[in-house]
């Protein structure tokens, strides 16, 4: 199944079909926030490229006495977002997440595989944990997935049709560093700062899964430069090539590894 695209724009609904996979890691983020940072009197915990809310939401959940902030700088996103809860503490608003700025004081900066977006976001960290009272905490999770098959493929697929020309400076995700390079620029700034990663085994079903996952988020600067029918036609081209790099099991399952890096800091 091809997906439907429009120019430069977020599909929510298509972003939310992977829902289950995309929600675990920020669960396993969240699950090392400290409870106490989410109640600090006059403060409020941001969700930092919220999408369409659904993280925000869980965030409201954990925390129950806490405003929750999300910022996005997608419209199409926010309008999501805003029309799947009616809990009074949760909140959106558009920002650019490379020049955040709070509006109430933020107890926690939370941030679910956003960051990687940006060029240079390891020079932006340290300026958001110095947004943070001594003890506030910053947590974020990326995907470090750019050297996998699923995403050096986009980059074949854009390099092997009539589309080349076109294709030829698109800039997609970010590449998410070592480990240790967060580490160095963070550690100064910190009393307890953990770093880790995770590769999740994740099993997909139905037709070209992989390639229906990436079209939500990575694949989407490539389709959003092409008009039909070259849009379907490079698509079909990207789709097929990982479909060799990622076959279906005789159970109709596909296994899609998918490597995350978490970062969970504390002001010191």
């Amino acid at each position: 199944m091809r997906p439907a695209t429009t120019a430069m724009v977020w599909d929510a609904n298509l972003y939310l079909k992977f829902a289950d996979h995309r929600v675990r890691p920020a669960i396993d983020l969240m699950g090392r926030l400290d409870p106490a940072n989410g109640g600090r009197p006059g403060h409020a915990i941001y969700d930092l490229g919220c999408g369409a809310g659904n993280i925000s939401r869980i965030l409201a959940e954990r925390f129950p006495s806490s405003e929750i902030v999300g910022i996005d700088s997608s419209e199409e996103m926010l309008a999501k977002a805003r029309t799947q809860t009616t809990d009074s503490r949760i909140s959106f608003a558009k920002g650019d997440l490379a020049n955040f700025k709070p509006g109430k004081p933020p107890g926690i900066l939370y941030s679910n595989a956003a960051y990687h977006w940006l060029e240079g976001h390891i020079d932006m960290f340290p300026g958001l944990l110095k947004l943070l009272p001594s003890g506030g905490q910053l947590a974020i999770q990326m995907p470090r997935n750019h050297e996998a098959p699923s995403h050096a493929l986009m980059r074949a697929a854009a390099e092997a049709g009539p589309w080349r020309d076109k294709l030829a400076h698109v800039r997609t995700i970010r590449p998410v560093l070592e480990p240790a390079r967060y580490y160095d620029v963070l550690k100064p700034l910190c009393s307890d700062l953990e770093i880790w990663e995770t590769i999740y085994q994740q099993p997909l079903t139905g037709e070209d899964p992989v390639a229906q996952f990436t079209a939500g988020t990575g694949l989407r600067p490539f389709l959003d430069l092409l008009q039909e029918p070259e849009r379907a036609d490079f698509y079909d081209a990207y789709a097929g090539m990982v479909a060799k790099a990622y076959p279906m099991r005789a159970d109709g399952i596909t296994i899609f590894p998918f490597r995350r890096l978490f970062i969970v800091a504390r002001r010191a």
